[in-house]
């Protein structure tokens, strides 16, 4: 996931001065009645941000922003006064015509459905209950399909055949999978091992900027297992969860998802190519509860096989990250078959969400039901019913923003068998502001 708060949302009057001091500093100053639309939108995120500790994912911005709203607001803007502006920033934007380069039109629509989310949070954090659907195609521009549990049963009726014995299949599971756990002691090895390589992978295809760098950390006590803390000037913060046991195939997913391909790279691509050469604002902050997070947590997870397609990656495990978690090379190929087919059950997370958030079950029937059609394990399915408490409908960016950006770049031509397109097409979405129903 990727979290950051460098500036914490507070009611905001920005000075043009400071913005045209940073602008000029950072890059390109844009001077259209677009950007003076963009400024108000800013000031709006950052607004609700007081409201709700979780929504200012990111902000980079001009620091006398911050400085200013600390000096001018001693209280919360009202939520109905934040509405309001959102709704004016629409109409005014509304009012503008198509741009004719296709970018500055995928801004326009971007800035109106970013409003558009953020009119609904207010209403959820109003206390207005919404369906699991009509949240995320409110807040995400985008809804999940409903998956049967009658379609897991069939992918578990094969996974029962592969780990025979007695107990339920998630244990028979669970107890097959626990010597692929990386030691503690060489975690951080493993990991930085991993992000290398991704690092390497990435940098072939794709051009950062020179003083692009992160750091990683190792957390406890989170709804989550990694996130991505982007803090401007193309640096991340990466944490790792630590709280559940680490398995082998984690290495490469985070420091992918986290990192290269991933949010570390969507991030430091935006910041290049829309904030310091267009100079375009409304990019230096990012809500959280928005169809932005679809597009970054689904190019987060493609990037993964986008980095390490097909029999590379079991390679890659078997001849460097196996070695180094001391774990035994000739079971990667074995293991990852198995992956492959757990990976095929990552909807019915999904569907525990929507029975639960819709009060169709309670949050331990939820965590049930990811035991068994998710192959959790108890404890990662009551920290994944945390998640749900804590982001609701989010959980649909992870699998359906990955498919979704799946079908996306494929359609382009980036298919397998082309991965040069591949990659070209993978940049070409980070550093645009192209929305979810965009990629249909």
């Amino acid at each position: 996931m990727n979290r950051t708060i460098v500036v914490a949302g507070a009611g905001i009057l920005i000075a043009a001065a400071g913005l045209g001091s940073w602008q000029a500093k950072n890059g390109k100053t844009d001077t259209t009645p677009m950007n003076a639309l963009a400024e108000r939108y800013v000031k709006t995120v950052l607004a609700l941000g007081q409201h709700d500790s979780d929504y200012v994912d990111a902000y980079y911005g001009p620091p006398e922003w911050k400085h200013e709203a600390d000096a001018r607001y001693n209280t919360k803007v009202a939520l109905d006064a934040i509405a309001a502006q959102a709704g004016a920033v629409r109409a005014d934007l509304a009012k503008l015509a198509p741009a004719s380069e296709e970018i500055s039109r995928l801004r326009q629509q971007y800035l109106d459905r970013q409003l558009a989310a953020l009119e609904a949070r207010v209403r959820i954090i109003r206390g207005e209950r919404l369906s699991f659907d009509t949240e995320s195609r409110a807040l995400y521009d985008a809804v999940a399909p409903t998956v049967p549990a009658a379609h897991f049963q069939q992918i578990l009726d094969t996974l029962d055949k592969r780990f025979p014995g007695q107990g339920s299949l998630a244990a028979r599971y669970d107890a097959w999978r626990r010597p692929f756990v990386i030691p503690r002691e060489k975690l951080d090895g493993v990991f930085q091992t991993a992000i290398k390589a991704c690092r390497e992978r990435t940098l072939k295809h794709v051009t950062l900027p020179a003083s692009e760098t992160f750091t990683v950390e190792y957390v406890t006590n989170k709804s989550w297992s990694g996130y991505n803390w982007y803090q401007g000037d193309y640096r991340s913060l990466i944490q790792v969860n630590t709280d559940l046991p680490i398995y082998v195939d984690r290495a490469i997913d985070l420091a992918c998802h986290e990192g290269y391909p991933g949010h570390h790279v969507y991030n430091a691509l935006l910041e290049k190519h829309l904030v310091s050469d267009r100079g375009w604002v409304e990019f230096t902050v990012y809500p959280l509860f928005s169809p932005q997070s679809l597009i970054a947590e689904g190019t987060a997870n493609y990037g993964i096989e986008v980095a390490f397609p097909g029999r590379e990656r079991v390679e890659f495990e078997r001849t460097v990250l196996f070695p180094a978690a001391g774990l035994d090379p000739s079971k990667a190929a074995e293991y990852y078959e198995v992956q492959t087919l757990v990976d095929t059950l990552a909807y019915a997370g999904n569907e525990a969400a929507r029975a639960y958030l819709d009060d169709r079950i309670s949050a331990a029937d939820a965590a049930a039901y990811l035991e068994r059609y998710a192959m959790y394990s108890p404890e990662r399915a009551k920290q994944r019913v945390r998640f749900m408490d804590q982001y609701r409908s989010y959980v649909i960016n992870y699998n359906l923003g990955k498919d979704m950006v799946r079908r996306y770049i494929e359609s382009r031509g980036g298919t397998a068998d082309s991965p040069a397109r591949r990659w070209e097409e993978f940049e070409r979405l980070l550093s645009s502001p192209r929305l979810p129903s965009g990629l249909q």
